[in-house]
């Protein structure tokens, strides 16, 4: 693809929250991050944003109004009128496989939101049509374009906490989704793609889960061996409220010295080994862009529409949302074992 040429962008998930000014609708329901997908495809220079499929006519009108852009509730007839040179995907979070299947058998390089799907042979059979047609298949995990996580996977690299003993992600909210392991596979698959990210693969896993609330296993405490010998925890829960300070944290021990992130975009600082000095970014007074959550997921799409011009891999490929499924499912199976499973 030209540089110089407007690609032509679509998006699949129309979201119930119609302002589209804020999170009324939830802090990380699709209606609210699907505005962002909207967001984003309407003001990039280098992108005509064709078309918006919902399923609701009138709701999607609504968007597509405000949007400056066509609504559609069929997925083939917007492909076959519009000819979309991409699509992104912002769907309920149950329902992503039917029509990533669909746009994959277009052939149309896509974006799909996370997690990939909830069942391991549906996530197989969209990678392997994926792969048979050598496509462009991102998924976004946007955490990755944090600056702290940024920072922190600099220093891991720059062996300024030299070899890893141990790594702890923490985050907690609420939600109140239908399927008993929601949190683990819609939510902590961030926390499975970032700790494998900053630390390598995860090796091994032993799991507690609690349905204290009645409402599924909501929330979870995981205990992790990495392929490098660090060990790790990951606690997650829906039980909990995102208006919480400090409701996300990772800490990065080594025998170097100690990373610590907070509420993914707030801080990170760095300490070397016994000393009583911190290194510690935040954002600064102007610094908008970075300490806004939600412009993590601009980041990702600058990174990910220069790949795509240039021919490349999707910076982040569906295949991490792949991985993610797989460490929750063996997870699931810890905890109904109650032995550790290696993966």
């Amino acid at each position: 693809m030209s540089a110089d040429k407007k690609l032509k962008v679509a998006l699949i998930g129309a979201g119930g929250n119609i302002s589209g000014k804020g999170l009324s609708a939830g802090f990380n329901t699709p209606a609210s991050w699907g505005h962002q997908h909207a967001r984003i495809l309407a003001t990039r220079p280098d992108l005509e944003f064709c078309a918006i499929v919902g399923r609701d006519l009138k709701r999607t009108r609504a968007r597509a109004e405000e949007y400056g852009t066509k609504a559609y509730v069929d997925i083939n007839q917007m492909l076959e009128k519009e000819a979309p040179d991409f699509v992104s995907l912002c769907l309920p979070n149950e329902g992503h496989f039917e029509a990533t299947l669909k746009i994959i058998q277009a052939g149309i390089p896509l974006l799909v939101e996370k997690p990939l799907v909830f069942d391991l042979k549906e996530a197989d059979i969209l990678l392997n049509e994926a792969a048979k047609r050598n496509l462009f298949f991102a998924i976004n995990f946007n955490h990755r374009y944090a600056k702290p996580v940024q920072l922190a996977y600099k220093a891991i690299n720059e062996n300024k906490l030299g070899d890893l003993t141990f790594a702890t992600w923490r985050f907690g909210g609420d939600g109140s989704p239908d399927h008993p392991h929601a949190n683990l596979i819609e939510t902590q698959c961030h926390g499975f793609d970032i700790l494998e990210h900053l630390c390598g693969p995860i090796k091994s896993i032993m799991a507690e889960m609690t349905n204290i609330t009645g409402k599924g296993y909501r929330t979870m405490s995981l205990a992790l061996k990495f392929a490098n010998g660090a060990v790790g925890s990951l606690i997650g829960t829906y039980d909990s409220s995102y208006a919480y300070p400090d409701t996300h944290r990772i800490e990065l021990d080594g025998t170097g010295g100690r990373a610590v992130i907070t509420d993914t975009v707030r801080q990170f600082s760095y300490q070397a080994l016994n000393s009583e000095t911190a290194e510690v970014w935040q954002a600064g007074y102007f610094n908008d862009m970075d300490r806004e959550f939600h412009r993590t997921f601009d980041y990702h799409m600058d990174d990910l529409f220069s790949k795509l011009r240039l021919g490349k891999q999707p910076p982040i490929h569906a295949m991490a949302g792949q991985r993610a499924l797989i460490l929750a499912h063996a997870t699931i199976r810890s905890f109904e074992t109650g032995i550790r499973v290696i993966v």
